[in-house]
């Protein structure tokens, strides 16, 4: 059975979802919430409900979380500071906001854990393929921190790393739109919204679904990329039981 086909068992019986097992990546900007900065504690307990949601449904979830709600190393280094220190920093955003996550998804009744690409062991565990596979078997929601632990690598393409080494059968991306589009619908009314895409479409179009790097290595693990709206409550799980608007990136 194909990757993107897989079935999970629904709660008690109930409509199976789409997929077993997905890596979910929330922007460091959506955890603002309706502020200009930081961390808005109801947008955590939102995002935290939406995988509570999917976890009922037996899905299980893992998430990668950008830091640019605090820190954007790229920023930065466009200002003339060397890139290295600047992605270190950003870095250490993901870190902050991928706590904050915990604590919500804690609340929300979720057994989560931190992992993170950058040692710290004082605040989360350290990233390992054997940690990440333990955790996942055992149920628990894992939030992945620290990006690829590398410079020059973005938050997007750590989800597509990520989701290729715990096998997931897609990845979901939250925006602020509910899909993918040819040009932005905000600026342009005439833009074209897809229901499905290929990852060699994107790429040769230039969309903004995810950087480069990540589509293509999305692409090349057959993991379809599922694009769909952060600013509607429940989609995460609507989609998942093939309901929703979303867009799916696939080969």
């Amino acid at each position: 059975m194909a990757k993107s086909e897989k079935r999970a068992s629904g709660p008690k019986g109930g409509a199976k979802p789409r997929y077993e097992r997905v890596l979910f990546k929330v922007s460091g900007e959506a955890l603002m919430g309706s502020q200009s900065f930081g961390i808005d504690p109801a947008m955590t307990a939102r995002i935290a409900g939406d995988v509570k949601e999917a976890v009922q449904l037996g899905v299980g979830v893992a998430i990668v979380v950008g830091g640019g709600n605090i820190f954007r190393g790229i920023a930065l280094a466009a200002k003339g500071a060397d890139r290295v220190t600047g992605d270190h920093m950003g870095m250490l955003a993901t870190v902050m906001n991928a706590k904050a996550l915990k604590m919500a998804l804690d609340d929300a009744g979720l057994d989560a854990v931190v992992l993170s690409a950058v040692e710290m062991p004082e605040f989360c565990e350290t990233f390992t393929q054997r940690g990440l596979e333990s955790h996942l078997e055992a149920g628990r929601v894992v939030v992945f921190a620290g990006g690829t632990g590398n410079p020059f690598f973005t938050t997007d393409t750590a989800a597509a790393l990520r989701a290729s080494e715990m096998r997931a059968d897609a990845l979901f991306k939250g925006t602020q739109v509910d899909g993918v589009y040819s040009a932005d619908p905000k600026t342009d009314e005439d833009a074209q919204r897809f229901d499905t895409i290929s990852h060699d479409d994107v790429l040769a179009r230039g969309l903004k679904v995810m950087d480069q790097a990540a589509v293509a290595l999305a692409r090349n693990a057959d993991i379809p990329i599922v694009v769909f709206s952060l600013q509607e409550p429940g989609e995460l799980a609507r989609i998942l039981q093939g309901k929703g608007r979303c867009t799916t990136v696939t080969n």
